[in-house]
């Protein structure tokens, strides 16, 4: 099966070529930056190609003869649904590395019409949302009658382009959370707690993550929060954005802020990635019990190289059923505990 890189001239995009040129696979890389693109696949010795995401027929001749399509290009709230349009007509598999609710939402919707074209659809091939969802579905078979889930998790080495323009658009949005089985939307820093990391506290806060999304697939648990640690000043901060309401979404102010992005946000380096960890919480409550799950992963964006391109390999060696996938359905809860790097730390 011929397989794709599309956004792979992108911060992340980019390091998932190199690591799946060193494991012999060969993708096509694409992109929309004929000479970023090209200049990537003559180091590596891939194929190429071009196109932009705005005509279905330029769409169209770009995945001929793909069977599959990892999709790297962000921000996905723009990307994603002509990517995956082009995908089910192409009868071509779709992954790609969003954490942005409202896309796995879309994609959740073309369920149906994914069987019908015989094709696998799982956004959220990265660490979003790979390492939470897969914390999930083993909190839920630990805890079966589960009506509550927490999730958590404390990240360091900074944020590269494409995450960092989703997350201003996520300014003008406010929070998600899941509430007795319906997604709903409350301030920014709608809630804060504290978390123990190695015997030290973290204060943190919620955030639109993914998984209030994805984890109810998963796991059918209705009550989902997602939170990040943040210092305290940080949440002070973020609250008092609460005041500009829908400024922060206003068309001028979300281009203003993501061109600073765009001048001033490079992703982390090679050494602050190999220098950083990442590390989760999860906590499931139902009928007078409480289970609770911690990992360590590597650094998140090395985490998306191995997470997503575990995937890719499992689709080009296995066949699946066509539909709609979070990661633990496809993979199985423990897959994240395949990947290099990753440990459950003792129960708490």
């Amino acid at each position: 099966m011929q397989w794709m890189i599309y956004g792979a001239n992108g911060y992340t995009g980019r390091l998932i070529a190199k690591e799946a040129r060193q494991r012999g696979l060969q993708p096509i890389l694409a992109g929309r930056n004929a000479e970023t693109v090209q200049a990537l696949a003559t180091e590596l010795g891939l194929p190429w190609r071009v196109f932009t995401l705005d005509r279905s027929e330029d769409m169209h001749a770009g995945l001929r003869g793909v069977g599959l399509v990892l999709h790297c290009a962000g921000p996905f709230s723009a990307t994603a649904a002509p990517m995956l349009e082009a995908c089910l007509e192409a009868k071509t598999h779709y992954l790609d590395i969003t954490g942005e609710v409202d896309v796995f939402a879309h994609c959740h919707a073309q369920d149906e019409r994914a069987k019908q074209a015989g094709i696998v659809v799982l956004p959220g091939a990265g660490f979003d949302v790979v390492p939470t969802d897969c914390l999930a579905a083993m909190l839920k078979r630990r805890l079966p009658q589960a009506e509550s889930l927490v999730l958590a998790f404390d990240a360091g080495g900074g944020f590269s382009p494409g995450t960092a323009k989703s997350s201003v658009e996520g300014l003008g949005k406010g929070g998600r959370v899941r509430k007795d089985g319906v997604l709903q939307r409350v301030p920014l820093a709608w809630k804060s707690r504290t978390f123990e990391r190695d015997g030290q506290t973290r204060t943190a806060m919620t955030i639109p993550w993914g998984d209030v999304y994805t984890a109810f697939v998963s796991t059918g648990i209705p009550d989902i929060e997602v939170y990040t640690t943040v210092p305290p000043s940080s949440i002070a901060r973020i609250r008092r954005l609460r005041m500009l309401g829908p400024l922060l979404g206003w068309a001028p102010v979300q281009a203003f802020l993501k061109r600073r992005v765009e001048k001033n946000v490079r992703g982390p380096s090679e050494t602050t990635r190999a220098a950083t960890q990442t590390y989760l919480w999860g906590e499931a409550r139902g009928g007078g019990r409480e289970e609770k799950l911690q990992l360590r992963t590597p650094n998140g964006y090395a985490l998306t190289v191995t997470a997503a391109l575990g995937i890719v390999e499992h689709l080009l060696q296995h066949t699946a059923a066509p539909g709609y996938y979070t990661p633990s359905l496809l993979m199985g809860p423990e897959y994240v505990l395949s990947l290099p790097g990753v440990s459950m730390d003792p129960a708490p």
